[in-house]
Order: structure tokens, then C-alpha cells, then sequence
């Protein structure tokens, strides 16, 4: 492996290597966050695009999975809705590219927006349901905390959230550090 960083500086140095990031791709980004806590925030915490293309990979999660063990199925939903993002945001890392890297970050925690919407649903099951039974209801009694769907949910919105702000202000940062970098770049020049 000759293209193998041969120190951890040199790795540190290949980790910090983005694909700039222009202004309309950070302002792209945060519009995306703020629809995202526009449609996730209210009442119904529904994303249109995001949300449906979540609930095909929810619904293939519980077969799949289900190939390995039926007791494991219902797991499987979750799994999957949060595999494909999860994945999308490792490719992107491995390219360096920053802003897909972070729109993949952001479509991983809305999906959790919609997992915590669910998981809190567990006991009242008000949520029309594809499958017909509540995934959430039989995780939580499994873990004898089905009287903590609430608390739990709430908990992985805030997590949501944070990661969603933690996800802006780093390609924030990315952009910006290019910024100051051309800055520096055009100040350093010595008139010809």
C-alpha cells in the first residue's frame, strides 16, 4: 500500500484534505436544515421526500433482516432506514466531499427525527402503520421500556437535533476555512 499515510501526521493531514465547499453549497445545506426542522419540528414530523424514500427502506429492512431470524425482524425496519444514509455518508467521507458528506449526515439524523416519532407512538399507536404492527411497541416491551416510549423519543429528537446543528456548523467551518485559505493565498501574492 504505497498511497498508506506512514505517519499520524500524515494522516491527521489526509483527514483534514475536504473538497471545498462553495457559499450556495453551505447556503443549499442550511436551507436543507431548516426545511428539514421546519417539517420535523410540528406536529406531524413529516419530511415528504425524505420520509417516503425512508419508509421503502424501513419496510425492505424487516424482510431482509428477517431472512437471518424472525425474531430479529422487527429490528429490521430501523436498521435499514438508517443503514442507507449511514452508508451514503461513508462513501462520501472516503471521497473527502464534504458537502454530500454532510447532506448524507443530515438525511441520517431526520431519519431519526422519524424514528423517535414512531418509537414515541409506541404505546398509543395512533401512527397509520404500512405492516400493520407496531415495531416499536414490540421493541420497547422486549426491553421492558414500552412506559418509557416518550422519554425515548424525546431523547433521540434532541440527539437528532444536535447532530443535525453539530452537522451545519462543520461544513460551516468547512467552507469558511476555505475562505480564510484563499484570503491568506491572495494576500500573500507580491505584486509583479
Amino acid at each position: 500500500m504505497e498511497n498508506a499515510p506512514n505517519s499520524v501526521q500524515e494522516l491527521q493531514s489526509d483527514l483534514k484534505k475536504w473538497k471545498s465547499v462553495s457559499l450556495y453549497q453551505f447556503l443549499a445545506l442550511l436551507f436543507f436544515a431548516f426545511m428539514i426542522f421546519f417539517f420535523c419540528l410540528r406536529g406531524d414530523c413529516w419530511f415528504p421526500i425524505l420520509d417516503s424514500a425512508n419508509l421503502i427502506f424501513h419496510e425492505a429492512g424487516h424482510p431482509l433482516v428477517g431472512l437471518f431470524s424472525q425474531n430479529l425482524s422487527v429490528y429490521g425496519g430501523t436498521i435499514a432506514q438508517l443503514v442507507f444514509p449511514f452508508i451514503c455518508a461513508l462513501r462520501f467521507f472516503s471521497q473527502r466531499a464534504a458537502t454530500s458528506f454532510a447532506f448524507s449526515l443530515l438525511w441520517f439524523f431526520e431519519s431519526l427525527f422519524n424514528i423517535a416519532r414512531y418509537m414515541r407512538d409506541a404505546r398509543a399507536q395512533e401512527l397509520p402503520l404500512v405492516g400493520g404492527k407496531h415495531d416499536w411497541t414490540e421493541i420497547l416491551t422486549r426491553w421492558n421500556l414500552l412506559e418509557s416510549d416518550r422519554k425515548l423519543g424525546a431523547s433521540l429528537t434532541n440527539f437528532a437535533i444536535l447532530g443535525i446543528l453539530i452537522t451545519v456548523y462543520w461544513l460551516f467551518q468547512q467552507w469558511n476555512g476555505e475562505r480564510i485559505r484563499k484570503k491568506k493565498k491572495t494576500s500573500f501574492v507580491s505584486p509583479s
